[in-house]
Formats: structure tokens, sequence, C-alpha cells
């Protein structure tokens, strides 16, 4: 697969021809349907930790571009308690702004690589319909706690202000 940097993601969709996956020497086909099945589901549960499975996140470390973060317990406090954390993570399979970049590196070579391109193309088509909602909800989860965390930091000094009517 060649990974030329003005190829958009629909057209090497066009090029893979869409939802085909192959096997590869460490993933077959099965096994990717299996992932994309879980990411599916991760992501129409609202991104809830008992949906995030041992399958989905040895994907992400292997084959997208991601760091372990230790383990998959590191990896989901990473990325899904913050809702900064959650909107940065969810950038790399929001296609709305052209080609998607790791979040890690900065690169597009986890969309085009020759052994897992197909399942990667595949996994942000399924983001798509999800990522919207997902970035406005960890967008209010972050606004709502970073208001908390400030009005806590006005009390350790003293000042009292009501936000709650700006939440």
């Amino acid at each position: 697969m060649e990974n030329n940097p003005q190829m958009t993601l629909h057209g090497l969709a066009q090029q893979t021809g869409p939802g085909e996956l192959h096997d590869s020497k460490f993933m077959p086909a099965v096994e990717k349907r299996r992932v994309l099945r879980q990411w599916k589901l991760f992501l129409e549960s609202g991104l809830q930790r008992e949906k995030f499975t041992h399958p989905l996140y040895n994907h992400l470390i292997q084959n997208c571009s991601f760091i372990a973060h230790y383990d998959l317990g590191g990896f989901y406090s990473t990325y899904f308690e913050n809702g900064d954390d959650t909107v940065n993570f969810l950038s790399q399979f929001d296609d709305r702004k052209g080609m998607p970049k790791s979040v890690e590196y900065g690169w597009t070579a986890w969309l085009t690589d020759e052994d897992y391109y197909d399942i990667n193309i595949e996994m942000v088509r399924i983001a798509a319909k999800y990522i919207p909602a997902l970035i406005e909800k960890a967008e209010n989860e972050q606004r709502s706690a970073d208001i908390t965390q400030a009005e806590a930091l006005l009390a350790k000094h003293g000042i009292k202000i009501d936000l709650a009517e700006r939440r």
C-alpha cells in the first residue's frame, strides 16, 4: 500500500475496496471482523469500560499507532476518563477534516499499512456514525469537570462564585 500524503480516506477506500478484509500474517480476516464488532459495540455503548476488550486494545496498540500505556486499564484511563483526552482519541478516527493522523505520532501510516489498512479504514467508517455524539458528550463532561475544579480552587482561596447556572 503506497503511503501518499495527498490520498484522501475516501480515495484509499475506493482503491482497496469497501469493507473487504484480508488475512494478514498476524491477524486473519475472521479476527479483524471480530475486532470490528467489538469496536462498534464499544462506540455504541458510549465508550463504556466493560465494552473495551483485550482484542480491541491489542489492535489499537499493535496496529493503530497507539502507545500501550502499560496495560488495558492504563490505556482506558488515559483516553476515556477525561473529556479532552477522549476527544483527542476520537480525532484519530474522525475523517471530517481529511485523512486522520495518529494522535501519538502524527502520521497516517496506521491507515495505509498494507496488512491493516482494511480494518483501520473500516474502524474510521464505523466511527463516523458515533463520533459527533461522543465528542459532544466528552466536551460536556470536560466542561462540567473544569467548572467543578474551578469552584474548588476558588473555594480553597475563600472565593465563592455560584457557577451552577453555567453548567
